[in-house]
């Protein structure tokens, strides 16, 4: 299989991962702007995971764009990726309506977890398949190795306080958000 199937393979399970998350928010009742506010934790759920999302399409496309070839184990290893992210929409609407609740913000913080767990996994796969530029590009990581950390604290955290975790998920989206230019820095360094 060639890296532009696989990718847009990709591209479509993340694209239906988004559909549906919109699609599990429901419309307010009533016609005033007050109205918005029960569904302002539904809403804000949704933005987090939407980040989330647009992290794990944006990180995956340049990882793909850097790799060398694509193997068994990279198919599996992107399957387990997409897996976790799969249940996003699940979790996200979850804890949305159970905004103050514990489990479902833990629950939320372990697919987080499991997700970062899993596209470590795939970078591995990459760079095991031959992928210098992406293993030089990856260098120490320093958000690859810390996002799991956080992602245990909020998990631990949500147990006394779901606000605090769910700050703490956010702020580990912020990390992401700030564009990671290293394999893009790398693939202009070598043309």
């Amino acid at each position: 299989m060639n890296k532009g199937r696989l990718e847009a393979f990709s591209d479509g399970v993340i694209a239906i991962i988004i559909t549906i998350m919109v699609l599990e928010m429901k419309v307010p009742v009533g016609v005033h702007l007050r109205a918005l506010l029960p569904v302002l934790p539904v809403f804000l759920s949704y933005v987090l995971s939407f980040v989330y999302v647009g992290i794990y399409w944006n990180n995956h496309h340049n990882m793909l764009h850097a790799a060398g070839k694509v193997t068994g184990s990279i198919l599996w290893a992107n399957l387990h990726l997409l897996f976790w992210l799969s249940l996003f929409p699940f979790v996200t609407a979850w804890m949305g309506e159970n905004h103050s609740a514990v489990a479902p913000t833990e629950v939320y913080g372990v697919v987080l977890l499991m997700a970062a767990i899993a596209y470590f996994i795939l970078q591995r796969r990459i760079t095991a398949a031959g992928a210098p530029v992406l293993k030089r590009a990856l260098g120490h990581d320093w958000k690859g190795k810390i996002s799991p950390i956080l992602y245990l604290l909020g998990i631990i955290l949500a147990g006394w306080s779901p606000g605090a975790a769910k700050v703490i998920y956010a702020v580990v989206a912020l990390l992401w958000l700030i564009p990671d230019r290293r394999i893009e820095k790398i693939l202009a360094e070598e043309k």
